[in-house]
């Protein structure tokens, strides 16, 4: 006998052990209570699956497929048959639990100061006070408390998609100038499509039986579409991707941030039209253009020459200790004096600190909304008052305005996006699939 038993085996044995108790025990008590002359009626929860050392549960499942259905029908999309529906919830409930369970292992967290200021940015964006947001919330029958770690899992989600995937994407001038010269970067500069897409996801390293499966799930789901049915309720019965729940919409985007596998089907398909089934690295794909259109290739935008100091919030540094330090700079060079330029380079937690906070010219788009909209309020040589975005709090001091044709410049900035933004997709996909593969996962859901 191995003296060394594996950890997650008697994790996983005294899961299905407490679970058979808890089915034992309310099986005794049904049989006392019908010799006692009444009848017990109350619902079971049991596993539905386990991934690693942690188990899904019956109830927990069905809350997700009940969530799944209403944001269908406000869709206008018909919700797929439940066991379909369950399925793909139970996927991607196991792939969450394996990304945040990584993501806890590796020390990613969120902090309620940046929770709270995630809820209120939902909040402003519905028009809503974080109170109003709350209601608006329980008269749909959901649980503040529920919704608010949902969006704590999605910004560790999106983080660990950052720090593990976008972070490590490089794009060189080269690989730029080639792109640039290419005839596919002249379709993205003068093309983009709006469309939606099922994606069937392959594992890696899988058996000939196994991509026979993916394949044939990925044709019954085609044959379906072929048939008359809707897209969007085949997205959210057969897609692994995030966005099936979305009918696996894309917004408009060039040519140039899509595979350019799906840039060769979509440039034969009209609008309303689907594709064969496509294969790539992550599995096999199935597109619907939903519209095209063209693009202005000349750009001339209004400019502004902005420099800032940016104190981050953290544990030791409070939402009001990063207001008032920038106030007291504030008053500093309003008032004392200063040089704005030397007090960035002592005090911002920018990198531009070293260049005194200058920031350059920034056209519309380059920075994050809260400042771009601080910023565009100030005349040129006016120091605005301290703001927040989500890197912290900033003091914003406007240089100079101008309006500039910046297309060439323009090209090679929307060149090196589309570049990393394609590279990241996939990227990130692979690397999702490498983490559920690794994981140890064991399917009850058709137990009874």
């Amino acid at each position: 006998m191995n003296a060394f038993p594996n950890p997650a085996r008697i994790v996983r044995a005294a899961l299905c052990a407490a679970a058979g108790a808890l089915l034992l025990h309310s099986g005794s008590a049904a049989s006392a209570e019908s010799a006692a002359g009444r009848q017990l009626i109350a619902p079971v929860d049991r596993i539905v699956a386990i991934v690693n050392d942690e188990v899904i549960t019956r109830f927990e499942l069905d809350d997700h497929v009940q969530a799944a259905k209403r944001q269908l029908q406000k869709q206008g999309t018909p919700p797929p048959p439940t066991d379909v529906l369950e399925k793909q919830m139970l996927e991607r409930m196991i792939t969450e639990r394996v990304l945040l369970r990584y993501a806890r292992e590796t020390g990613l967290r969120v902090d309620d100061t940046q929770l709270d200021r995630a809820l209120r940015r939902i909040a402003e964006e519905n028009r809503l006070t974080l109170e109003g947001l709350r209601q608006a919330l329980e008269r749909e029958g959901i649980s503040f408390r529920k919704f608010r770690e949902e969006i704590r899992d999605e910004i560790v989600m999106a983080r660990l998609k950052e720090r593990e995937v976008d972070n490590r994407i490089t794009v060189t001038d080269a690989e730029i100038d080639q792109f640039l010269a290419s005839q596919e970067a002249q379709s993205g500069a003068s093309e983009e499509y709006s469309l939606a897409h099922i994606l069937v996801r392959v594992p890696e390293q899988a058996s000939a039986e196994q991509i026979q499966e993916r394949r044939r799930r990925a044709e019954e789901a085609l044959s379906r579409i072929r048939a008359g049915a809707d897209f969007a309720q085949v997205a959210a019965g057969f897609s692994d991707a995030p966005d099936a729940l979305q009918g696996g919409v894309l917004d408009f985007r060039p040519a140039a941030r899509l595979p350019a596998i799906f840039v060769e089907a979509l440039a034969t398909l009209k609008p309303g039209e689907a594709s064969t089934i496509l294969r790539s690295p992550n599995g096999f794909h199935i597109l619907k253009l939903l519209a095209k259109r063209g693009k202005d290739v000349t750009t001339v935008v209004n400019q502004t020459r902005a420099r800032h100091i940016l104190v981050r919030t953290s544990e030791i540094v409070s939402e009001t200790d990063a207001r008032n330090r920038l106030l007291q700079l504030r008053e500093r060079l309003v008032h004392g004096g200063a040089d704005f330029g030397e007090l960035a380079r002592l005090h911002s937690d920018d990198p531009s600190a070293s260049k005194g906070g200058e920031l350059g010219w920034i056209s519309p788009g380059d920075t994050v909304p809260e400042f771009e909209r601080a910023m565009d309020a100030l005349k040129p040589g006016e120091l605005g008052d301290p703001v927040q975005t989500p890197f912290g709090w900033h003091l914003i001091q406007v240089l100079e305005r101008r309006t500039q044709d910046v297309t060439k410049d323009r090209q090679r900035l929307l060149a090196r996006q589309a570049l990393r933004a394609r590279k990241s997709d996939e990227a990130y996909q692979e690397w999702v699939r490498q983490q559920r593969d690794r994981a140890y996962v064991e399917y009850r859901l058709e137990e009874r």
